[in-house]
Parts: C-alpha cells; structure tokens; sequence
C-alpha cells in the first residue's frame, strides 16, 4: 500500500490549521474532540492531545484540523505535527476506531434542476466528497463504488460528484418524471450503509491529492496562474450551485486562447457556450487585458 503523505493548509482562523491527507482518513463522517477523554473513539486524537498546546481535534474526510491554544505559533511546530500525523497513519494504526461514537443522522437528499435539461442535482446533508469527480462510463468509475453502481442504472450516462452534490446526466431516451424518485431514494439508501463513495486511494491514483494538485499549479506560467485564481474565486462558485465544474487546461501565450474543461451539468449543456463567451471570456478579458483573447471549451 502507498504511503500516506500529510500537507499542511491553513484555514481563515489563524489558531485552526488543517492537516491534509492524499486518502481518506474516515468513512464519510465527521468527529470532533474538545479534549482527551472525549477521544476514546480516536487513538490518533488521543495522541495528539498529549501536545500541550492542542485544544481540540476536528477529523473529517481526509483531513485532521487542529485548535491550538496560544501558548505557541503553528509556524514553530506544525512541521513537526505533521510528520507525527503521517508517521501515525503509515505504521498502519487506526485514525478512528468506533464509527458510531456520534449519533447517526440519516441521509437525506434532495432534488434541484440545472440549466442543462439532461441533468439533475441531487444533494445531500452531508458531505460526500473532498474534491470533484467526473466518471462517464462504468471503466471509468472503477475508482467509485457509488458510480459503478449508478450505471448500472440503464437510464444513467454520466455521474458528477462535488462535495455535497451529485449530478447525473441521463440518456435521452429517459424521462426524468420516471427516473427521479427512482434515482434519489438510490443515493440516500446507498449513503444510509456508509460504503465508500470514492475509495480511498483515488485522490492518489487520480491525480487529485493536494500534492498533486500544488506540484501541477507550480508548473504553469504567470498568467495560467492568474486564470486558475479567477476561476477558483469567481466562476466555480457559480457554476457549482448549477451542477457542475469547470477546470482549467490550458494558456497559449501566443494565440491567447484559454482552454477550460466542463463538467457535470455544465458538459454538453445548451447555455455552456453562452456562458462561455458572455460570461468567462468576458470576465478574463477585463481582468487580464491584453493577455486573452478567447476561451474556449474542449467538451460541452
């Protein structure tokens, strides 16, 4: 089994740092400890508030956050931390050893519509995912317990998932008056079992750890920077409350033409171009004069 590799990132509360992993620390659930006897069901939590300066552990998904009291600076000590962390996980101990220490909420999902008529949202009361994932086949999904499932669903084409949500995109010769309650009580009595949603090792295998995703960011040139910035800040917001993603490719400096990818709601979406030219392209042009030109989908 690969190792598991900590980065650290910092949060809006300078007293809260959060540990990242590139796997899955927990199975899609969420604990909090204000101090060492409340962390009976973590060994790692227990050990962590021997640090004198640990006030309270926050774990959930692939990420351990940490309150510290004032005593110290994280500067002087979260290197150290972290490799305690990374050290404890790839000795092979346990992150949390009872799953059912907090009281079980049951899933709940529901239903909005997106811009695109072939897609639907499906959100739910928790959190599902860390990052954004995209499968549009069953090969594809081998990395997605809860997709593979899905398509075997003959109506499903394509399985979007992002935080809190999963869009799905069906074939056309659906209705989606037949196929949608069908396909959200699916999802809430698969989320009710606790099997993984994405498996543990597919942010690695995928190129999504945080890691990656730095070590990629530091290979591009000033300005796919400053588009990656602007996208992050302004446009995935948006276009996430309607279903979907959208991911930067590629900058020619010569042409000025920056290639984007979308996904979920917005691939193959009847207002993508729209929103493309009148929305995006626009925005980058004021922002970045003189630097862009064009931009321009590869799918969608």
């Amino acid at each position: 089994m690969e190792k598991t590799t900590i980065s650290i990132q910092t949060t809006s509360n300078p007293n809260i740092l959060k540990f990242e992993a590139d796997q899955f620390l927990t199975n899609h659930e969420s604990f909090e400890f204000n101090n060492i006897d409340e962390a009976k069901a973590s060994p790692l939590a227990q050990q962590l508030f021997y640090l004198p300066f640990i006030k309270k552990v926050y774990i959930s998904g692939n990420f351990i956050a940490l309150e510290r009291y004032d005593i110290i600076e994280w500067a002087d000590v979260q290197d150290e931390v972290a490799q305690q962390i990374e050290d404890y996980i790839n000795s092979g101990n346990l992150v949390v050893t009872e799953s059912k220490v907090l009281k079980k909420t049951p899933s709940t999902v529901y239903v909005e519509s997106t811009p695109n008529p072939s897609t639907l949202k499906f959100v739910a009361n928790k959190k599902l995912v860390a990052t954004t994932y995209e499968f549009v086949s069953v090969e594809d999904a081998k990395y997605s317990p809860l997709a593979t499932e899905l398509f075997h669903l003959p109506f499903v084409k394509s399985v979007f998932f992002d935080q809190n949500f999963i869009s799905i995109s069906k074939h056309d010769t659906a209705d989606w008056s037949e196929i949608t309650a069908q396909l959200r009580e699916f999802i809430q009595n698969y989320l009710d079992t606790d099997k993984d949603i994405i498996l543990p090792d597919a942010p690695k295998a995928l190129k999504k750890s945080q890691n990656q995703v730095e070590a990629a960011f530091e290979t591009y040139d000033d300005v796919s920077k400053e588009i990656v910035s602007i996208l992050d800040e302004y446009v995935k917001p948006a276009v996430a409350s309607d279903g979907g993603n959208i991911e930067f490719r590629s900058y020619d400096p010569e042409t000025k033409l920056v290639k984007v990818v979308l996904q979920g709601a917005c691939s193959g979406c009847p207002s993508s171009t729209y929103t493309l030219k009148n929305g995006i392209e626009n925005m980058l042009k004021q922002m970045l004069k003189g630097k862009v030109l064009t931009v321009e989908a590869i799918n969608g």
